[in-house]
């Protein structure tokens, strides 16, 4: 299955414009959160991808709400403690910032037992979509702060995914690294292929 995958997207027209260019030639489109700013015109944010004729899977970032998110993303899976199968691959997602941010009311965060609670319903997946990275992968900030979540990294561990989609992190956009088997990728709001087969 050929992935289209991205993150972060903030209401960028022209990454929009990328995004939907490329999803043509995809099975799939995958959304790992914050597709607009501070709450604001999530709509007009979704509506800018609204020529992606592939199935889309999308995951709140800390930048929207998950009712939000299925209220401007009818067409889309949004995933936020579920899971979903599709083309044969078993794909679970949760969204929001974990740990949370500093970032004030408007960020939709969670904390790491919340977290935790909620990536306890997973007992496999082959791909794992969550808008903030784990615990000392492709988590560091500018200012050198390792803010990845503990209970994403534990969910990784006791998982193993063949691949770990997460974005949130901006300086860390494009990055990868390992945790055990699993291949971690901070996406970022670029065209990013993947294949994974089931």
């Amino acid at each position: 299955m050929r992935i289209l995958a991205f993150s972060d997207l903030h209401h960028a027209r022209a990454r929009a414009a990328d995004l939907v260019a490329a999803s043509g030639d995809a099975d799939l489109v995958i959304g790992a959160g914050d597709y607009c700013n501070m709450r604001h015109d999530l709509a007009g944010a979704m509506a800018l991808l609204d020529g992606i004729a592939a199935p889309l899977v999308l995951v709140p970032g800390n930048a929207e709400s998950v009712d939000e998110l299925r209220a401007a993303a009818p067409r889309a899976t949004v995933l936020h403690g579920d899971a979903h199968d599709v083309g044969g691959l078993r794909l679970f997602g949760m969204g929001y910032g974990v740990p949370p941010t500093p970032f004030g009311q408007w960020s939709c965060d969670l904390d790491e037992d919340a977290a935790a609670t909620m990536l306890a319903g997973c007992d496999g997946a082959d791909l794992l979509i969550c808008h903030s990275p784990p615990k000392g992968v492709v988590d560091v900030t500018s200012g050198g702060l390792s803010v990845g979540s503990t209970a994403i990294r534990a969910a990784v561990e006791r998982i193993q995914p063949k691949l770990m989609f997460c974005g949130h992190i901006h300086d860390c956009w494009g990055q990868e690294g390992q945790i055990g088997d699993t291949r971690v990728v901070n996406l970022g709001p670029t065209v990013n292929w993947f294949d994974l087969g089931a």
